[in-house]
């Protein structure tokens, strides 16, 4: 894997601004829709159990070749390797702090997504809404590059199918999951009836 492709100096980078785009997604409950996952399966975002993670990125993970020449003005596109590999190497400890289900979502398609994830290593799975069905259904904010519908990067905390907290906007992103395990932290201790009061 190249350097550049890991090795993000974020302040070259135009950082994203919170635009309001992502108020509307506390609390809110994922739908029932059937997204295509790299290890095989269907995952229904709206039929999980448990505390988890799914980071909603926008490119091609990893390519060198980005959707668009501008790709590096546009705030918030770049760096999703770096947030992929954060992942990957946090893994153990996410699950360790209770993350039953660690998730990757974009809108590539799936077969596109098997590369990335074999390339990097990647211990959990990742989804494809190339049909935009999840981002439609909950008005995921999006930008357009070269054509195509892109997700801005945010990242959700869900206590089943339910968003319990989200990380918007996301920058730097190769700092998401230290910012994920600090929260999971201070809610280690949270009581059942909390946690039930979320379902």
């Amino acid at each position: 894997m190249e350097p550049a492709l890991t090795n993000m100096d974020e302040s070259t980078l135009p950082p994203p601004q919170d635009d309001g785009a992502a108020r509307h997604l506390l609390h809110a409950r994922l739908p029932r829709i059937t997204l295509a996952a790299t290890d095989g399966r269907n995952v229904d975002p709206g039929a999980l159990s448990g505390r988890g993670v799914l980071y909603l990125y926008p490119s091609m993970t990893g390519r060198p070749d980005a959707p668009s020449e501008d790709w590096d003005l546009i705030p918030g596109a770049r760096g999703c390797t770096p947030q992929s590999c954060a992942f990957r190497d946090h893994f153990a400890e996410l699950r360790a702090l209770g993350a039953e289900f660690l998730y990757g979502l974009l809108t590539q398609s799936t077969a596109e997504q098997h590369e990335a994830a074999e390339r990097l290593h990647l211990p959990f799975p990742l989804l494809s809404d190339a049909e935009l069905s999840l981002t439609h259904a909950l008005n995921l904010p999006t930008f357009e590059a070269a054509g195509r519908t892109f997700l801005k990067r945010i990242t959700f905390i869900l206590y089943g199918p339910v968003i319990e907290h989200v990380f918007y906007p996301v920058f730097p992103p190769d700092r998401n999951a230290g910012d994920v395990i600090a929260w999971l932290e201070a809610r280690a201790s949270d009581s059942p009836a909390v946690l039930n009061a979320l379902r």
